[in-house]
């Protein structure tokens, strides 16, 4: 906890920003109370060691992070301990009120505890320690047939999720709030994780220290080789340039320029000029987990582009827009047939190099020890997955390349200018990460009015817990069960997969209570929610 004095050198240090006067004194006041009762709630009854999960329920008999999770267990995640640990900075900045600033630090600190020795984090901590997460991942992690990243224990760090970055970025935002010495160490052994684990290449791992090769359902392990899944290299990139600009660090400079040109040079050449999710040391696509062939990716791609205009405005290196175009034109080839749209998602996922045949992915069996799954090239039934606005991206490309280099390094972070990449409000638009709980319901702008009369007298905001997952119940039979129906996300009631039903039990949601949060912090601000 920290100290009363503490507090006010921190407040200090940070001016609150003031309720604009049309809101009503009285409305701000309800708001105010109903972030202090929510956050009550949070720290004294869901926190684990001042870390979070995803959801609960009630009673707190079951709970969840991407699978479920014992009572001991917080996740780095999003939605989960970091994100927590922003929107009580946030609400701190907003109010001046020592309840959140001490959150954040009962977070941080959990954070520490759980930070792997080599400075980066995995998905998940247990402070009942490694010999009862081992075994979680033994009995839960191991029947999670459609999440194989938790069927083997690594004993490693890993980037995916932005879990090493998003703990980074909170901490190195707490650091510079408090100042406190334990902080400031954790953040240097941060920076010393994504320093040591950058590859020759340039890139990044996905998981490091590398733990030893393991046989990956018949691929080879993956955790190592070059990865853009899940934005890891992007992600990477965007924390050294913060930790450059906040954290007078001027030896990461390079390494932000190493990381910059292997991306672009992961574009693949033609007839397949896109990018991949992950790649082999020589800069081939490779295999992830079993339902991430070798292919080229088309929403990475349209990512990849995105990357490549940023990557110009903070270098005035024009080899970045070289084979934009290329890129572009691909994209266009290979859209799905229109009677694969489906909602708006134009593009199939994965695309053979070399031959730009559609690459579909299938399953069968009903668990994780008898199921598998496998790819080919039939595209029956095969629908979109993924939108690309072609168009938008076109003019975007055209518009950063008319830049002259001087004009496109005005507000270059990589050279010292433009305004500051941490912002005073982290939280401010809705937050989900892969909890599907909270990204499925996409609920609409609900009034202040309506979420202070919506806390109950618990304090907590009663959400619906739709996906949930099957209790461990041991290792899956060897075949699959009579008539059983696999319905995709979940197999059968070995699966300890998450999976997603019309309806389920009221809970507690971190997701929600980040998201609402955000909402009456806007409203104490008076700002207008993003």
């Amino acid at each position: 906890m920290l100290t009363r004095r503490a507090c006010l050198a921190a407040a200090a240090a940070t001016p609150l920003l003031t309720a604009a006067p049309a809101a009503a004194a009285k409305e701000v006041e309800a708001a105010r109370d109903a972030m202090r009762r929510a956050t009550r709630f949070m720290t004294d009854k869901a926190a684990a060691n001042g870390g979070y999960v995803w959801s609960y329920l009630p009673d707190f008999s079951r709970r969840w992070g991407e699978m479920e999770a014992w009572p001991s267990m917080i996740w780095t995640q999003a939605p989960g301990t970091p994100e927590m640990g922003q929107i009580f900075l946030d609400a701190w900045r907003a109010t001046g009120e020592a309840q959140y600033l001490n959150a954040a630090v009962a977070a941080g600190d959990a954070l520490i505890k759980g930070q792997h020795p080599s400075g980066g984090w995995n998905y998940v901590i247990d402070f009942d320690g490694e010999a009862s997460l081992r075994r979680w991942y033994e009995t839960i992690g191991r029947n999670g047939w459609r999440l194989e990243e938790f069927q083997h224990y690594y004993g490693n760090a890993t980037f995916d999720d932005h879990a090493t970055v998003g703990c980074g970025r909170f901490l190195l935002r707490l650091a510079l709030t408090t100042d406190l010495p334990r902080l400031r160490a954790a953040v240097d052994r941060t920076i010393a994780f994504v320093l040591d684990s950058q590859l020759p290449s340039g890139g990044w791992p996905q998981r490091w220290p590398r733990a030893g090769a393991f046989n990956n359902h018949g691929h080879p392990d993956y955790t190592g080789l070059i990865t853009l899944n899940d934005e890891v290299m992007d992600e990477n990139i965007d924390f050294l340039l913060l930790i450059l600009q906040q954290w007078n660090r001027p030896d990461v400079e390079q390494p932000i320029r190493r990381a910059m040109a292997c991306y672009r040079d992961l574009q693949q050449p033609a007839p397949t000029p896109g990018w991949a999710l992950q790649y082999t040391p020589d800069f081939k696509p490779a295999w992830g987990r079993t339902y991430e062939p070798a292919a080229v990716s088309p929403h990475v791609t349209a990512i990849a582009v995105e990357r490549m205009l940023d990557f110009y405005r903070l270098t005035g290196d024009r080899s970045f827009l070289a084979r934009l175009d290329e890129a572009l034109d691909w994209l266009a080839r290979i859209e799905a047939p229109a009677a694969a749209h489906h909602e708006g998602r134009n593009h199939f996922r994965f695309v053979e190099p070399g031959t730009n045949r559609f690459m579909a992915v299938h399953r069968r069996g009903s668990n994780a020890q008898n199921g598998e799954y496998y790819v080919d090239y039939d595209m029956t039934g095969q629908r979109g997955e993924k939108h690309i606005d072609l168009a938008r991206l076109r003019r975007h490309v055209e518009q950063v390349a008319a830049l002259t280099p001087d004009e496109a390094v005005r507000h270059s972070a990589l050279m010292g200018r433009g305004p500051s990449l941490l912002p005073d409000y982290v939280i401010t638009r809705p937050q989900g990460g892969s909890d599907l709980n909270v990204t499925a319901s996409r609920p609409g702008m609900t009034p202040v009015t309506l979420l202070v009369e919506g806390l109950n007298a618990e304090g907590y905001w009663p959400v619906e817990l739709r996906t949930t997952s099957h209790a461990y119940r041991g290792d899956g039979p060897a075949e699959a069960p009579p008539g059983f129906v696999d319905r995709g996300q979940v197999g059968d009631a070995w699966d300890t997969s998450p999976f997603t039903e019309t309806s389920g039990p009221m809970g507690i949601s971190t997701g929600a209570y980040i998201n609402n949060m955000a909402r009456l912090i806007a409203h104490v601000r008076g700002a207008r929610p993003s």
